[in-house]
């Protein structure tokens, strides 16, 4: 078998297991840990509270200060009600494309950094190669805090983490952090022909996701804006609204979940205030009515985003490394959220770089061309000279 299908290979593994949010990753991470023992490798686990899911790390190469964490989540997103031509779970190759969920976001990246891994050993490497896979990004980056905080107790400084969402092999210095609330409003069910006696859960529900989409809208008329995103600016969107009961009652209860995708330098925390703040200044006037309504705000998720570093090592060292030295933007950044920002948080200097076109991503029939998933090949294995010079 040809190097490339090694990757093809492992490829076609981790899309065989269909590591949906919702469900336990524990195959996949099985998978993983036995293909690593097998070359001698330990890994350790990182398990969420259930210990239905698992994270895990390992190190190739002696654990000494200046190695590389390549990260990747073992997540992926549904693919019901979605129109597929082929098994989703199942890696079909038509032409120079693999077609599969998860084949760009993000399990090729991580197959490559599998399948190169008798290749780390064979180089003798000098610094190590740290591999990082986490569960749960793909519902707001749940799983990296706590396998972060580990391998920083376990392994020597890394001097860079490099995180393989797709990014067609370019290096990304940005994003935006993602903050995910969801507000929950008790009213008071009354008939709607004493519809002043009671307060409706939706209606206040309602002036909720309008206040949200009008602060974004001060934030897209003003000034300051960061025109390397789109939309430049922070951006403030309700995607669920539900409740009640019946049309002609008052709505007793009613869910609102939102998104705020923060700009590099705003505070997601600032706007979380505001937001807190308009719901007890609505909480007063439904309290008039009835005592007991109110509006409660869980933080689903608080991703930081990701910034660029000055004279980050991460950065120097994937620009390097990536595209064999092809022009590539100063300072490319995406729309996306990924765990870029979590790392950074914990002192690592981080980019994003990746094979793969988010634009295929999350879609039916994802795919990734086979050039992408040989151009992460060339990337992994100049990594692999360098630390072993």
């Amino acid at each position: 078998m040809t190097e490339a299908g090694v990757s093809e290979a492992f490829i076609e593994s981790l899309v065989g297991f269909p590591s949906v949010s919702q469900d336990s990753n524990l195959p996949l991470i099985d998978f993983v840990q036995s293909t690593l023992a097998q070359l001698g490798i330990a890994s350790v686990r990182v398990p969420d509270a259930s210990g239905s899911k698992s994270s895990l790390f390992a190190t190739i190469g002696p654990n000494v200060p200046g190695g590389v964490v390549l990260s990747g989540h073992s997540d992926v997103v549904p693919a019901t009600d979605q129109a597929w031509t082929s098994d989703p779970f199942t890696l079909v190759r038509r032409g120079d494309r693999l077609y599969g969920r998860g084949t760009t976001d993000m399990k090729s990246f991580v197959a490559i950094g599998l399948a190169l891994v008798p290749e780390m050993l064979a180089a003798g490497l000098k610094r190590p190669i740290h591999l990082a896979l986490s569960y749960d990004e793909e519902i707001g980056c749940l799983g990296a805090p706590d396998m972060i905080a580990q391998m920083l107790e376990t392994v020597a400084p890394p001097s860079a983490v490099i995180v393989g969402e797709p990014t067609g092999m370019g290096v990304v210095t940005g994003h935006k952090g993602v903050l995910k609330l969801t507000t929950r409003v008790r009213g008071k069910a009354v008939h709607s022909s004493v519809v002043d006696q009671g307060v409706s859960a939706v209606a206040i529900a309602a002036r909720l996701a309008v206040w949200l989409d009008d602060r974004m809208g001060r934030n897209r008329e003003r000034g300051l804006q960061d025109m390397r995103f789109s939309p430049p600016y922070t951006t403030l969107h309700s995607g669920i609204i539900e409740g009640g009961t019946a049309f002609n009652i008052t709505a007793g209860h009613a869910r609102l979940v939102s998104d705020i995708r923060v700009l590099p330098g705003e505070s997601a925390a600032d706007y979380l205030a505001e937001y807190t703040a308009h719901t007890e200044w609505l909480t007063e006037a439904m309290r008039r009515i009835d005592p007991g309504a109110g509006i409660d705000i869980s933080v689903e998720c608080d991703v930081p985003g990701c910034r660029r570093e000055p004279d980050g090592e991460a950065e120097k060292l994937a620009r390097r490394l990536s595209s064999a030295g092809l022009p590539q933007p100063d300072d490319a950044v995406v729309a996306y959220g990924t765990e870029a920002g979590q790392f950074q948080a914990a002192g690592l200097s981080t980019v994003v770089c990746g094979p793969g076109d988010m634009e295929q991503g999350h879609k039916p029939d994802e795919y990734i061309e086979l050039s992408q998933v040989r151009a992460g090949e060339a990337f992994q294995r100049r990594l692999i000279a360098e630390l072993a010079a």
